[in-house]
């Protein structure tokens, strides 16, 4: 079926109805007062009726008019929502926005930012993804991934393929229960050699939380096998509930403590001479145009670093 009008002659109509007047409604248009005149008697040609009356000093609407008009207002509106619809699924205002993030920040972090940005953005659906850094990073250059937000290292053979924002520092801190008498002793503070004589509660070796707290004391000549292991879970939330039952230290980043610190169930022992810091960073496609739902991301992770962090970068 042949439609009997075109958009334009239909954005001239309203512009009409609305205005009253050919001048001023060919100013609203950016177009010439005859062109308006033009496309209206186009239109009725084509519809077969008459839409203006035009023997007043202001232009009125006849009974079609009237009819046709709010049929044209949801026509225009609606190829104006399809436009929208689709310029915001091209700067991620709709659609799937997918974000990465390792065990820890997926777990603590993420789910936050993500919870906060559906807020602003309800027309997108989030979606997680776990995995190691390098897994992460391969899945944003090869477009499968959106966003990732990784701790520790990265991979330097990736770098010049992604946008790589160091973030903000990711302390780890040592932990004790709020009384625990085999730190008392210590108070607030001790020495680096004071370790060895603590009780520690640790995650397996083969966790990636481990072996970054590895390579960090090492590079202060601790060594973390020799520490004194108590105890070993294989979640960081078995390790915290161990620990503010006073059955031993631990190691933990600052990211996963806010619940526990906010609740004072567990206290921190400053270490003299020491700060072991890993780097949180955000990683998007390299040369790419930031979607609006990326930028909140950012903005909200920006707004929970007082929260979740001790340092910034």
């Amino acid at each position: 079926m042949t439609l009997p009008f075109e958009l334009q002659q239909l954005r001239v109509f309203k512009a009409i109805s609305s205005e009253r007047n050919f001048t001023k409604a060919a100013k609203k248009l950016y177009i010439s007062q005859p062109c308006v005149s033009q496309q209206l008697r186009s239109l009725e040609k084509r519809l077969g009726v008459i839409l203006v009356v035009r023997d007043t000093f202001e232009l009125e609407l006849t009974a079609a008019g009237k009819i046709f008009l709010p049929y044209v207002e949801r026509i225009l509106a609606l190829c104006e929502e399809s436009c929208r619809s689709l310029n915001d699924l091209f700067y991620g205002e709709r659609g799937d926005f997918k974000v990465g993030g390792d065990m820890l920040v997926g777990t603590y972090l993420v789910p936050e930012i993500l919870r906060l940005v559906l807020k602003t953005h309800p027309e997108v659906r989030l979606k997680l993804r776990y995995g190691p850094t390098r897994f992460l990073m391969e899945k944003v250059i090869e477009g499968i991934i959106d966003l990732a937000v990784v701790c520790g290292d990265i991979p330097q053979d990736l770098t010049n393929e992604l946008d790589i924002i160091r973030f903000v520092e990711d302390e780890f801190l040592l932990i004790a229960a709020k009384s625990d008498p085999s730190t008392s002793q210590y108070r607030t503070i001790i020495n680096k050699e004071d370790l060895y004589n603590l009780n520690f509660i640790m995650l397996p070796s083969n966790c990636v939380i481990r072996k970054d707290l590895s390579k960090m004391l090492e590079t202060e000549n601790i060594d973390i096998n020799k520490l004194n292991t108590a105890m070993q879970f294989d979640s960081i939330e078995d390790v915290k509930t161990s620990v503010a039952l006073g059955s031993g230290v631990a190691f933990l980043p600052s990211s996963v403590l806010e619940k526990e610190l906010a609740l004072e169930s567990i206290r921190i022992i400053d270490i003299r001479g020491l700060t072991i810091n890993r780097t949180v960073s955000i990683i998007t496609p390299l040369n790419c145009k930031k979607s609006k739902v990326i930028e909140a991301f950012c903005e909200e992770l920006l707004l929970l670093k007082s929260d979740f962090f001790f340092e910034e970068l």
